[in-house]
């Protein structure tokens, strides 16, 4: 089976993309690699993303904030869909990715930014989290070989 790589981008790279490239990494379909990526990178990722990404299964050892250039060096993995998962990433000069890969952007609020107990924090990231996945599954279940930017939009509307 082809797996599809997919690279999440958000400004600092320190969550909401942690946790796309987590749960695209490891989704039972086995359909995709997951990567994420910033255009200013934090210097660490956000704990609650990374224990969210653990519990996933995800390796540890993947979990750093990176810029969003090292993707559009000639050695880098070909993408096959980017998307955008921050308002703020969405609307920046992105860089030039190799193969024309399939673009949306599926925006969601910056959950490490919430105040309040540590368990209010952590039902933000898993809010987040559960419409990732929601997304994430509806597509795995489309024809992948098939599809163009504007039906990956689509997706946002549907989930």
């Amino acid at each position: 089976m082809k797996q599809y790589n997919i690279l999440f981008l958000c400004t600092h790279n320190s969550a909401r993309s942690i946790i796309g490239e987590a749960l695209s990494s490891t989704h039972p379909s086995g359909k995709f690699v997951g990567y994420s990526a910033g255009s200013s990178p934090g210097t660490s990722v956000n704990p609650i993303a990374a224990d969210l990404a653990k519990e996933m299964g995800y390796d540890s050892a993947k979990l750093k904030s990176k810029s969003w250039d090292v993707y559009g060096l000639p050695d880098a993995p070909k993408m096959d869909f980017i998307i955008t998962v921050c308002d703020q990433a969405a609307g920046e000069q992105c860089p030039y990715w190799p193969g024309q890969p399939v673009t949306a952007h599926w925006g969601f609020p910056d959950q490490s930014q919430v105040q309040g107990t540590d368990l209010e924090k952590k039902a933000a990231f898993v809010s987040v989290m559960n419409g990732l996945e929601k997304r994430i599954n509806i597509l795995a279940a489309m024809p992948l070989d098939k599809l163009d930017s504007m039906s990956l939009k689509e997706i946002h509307t549907k989930a």
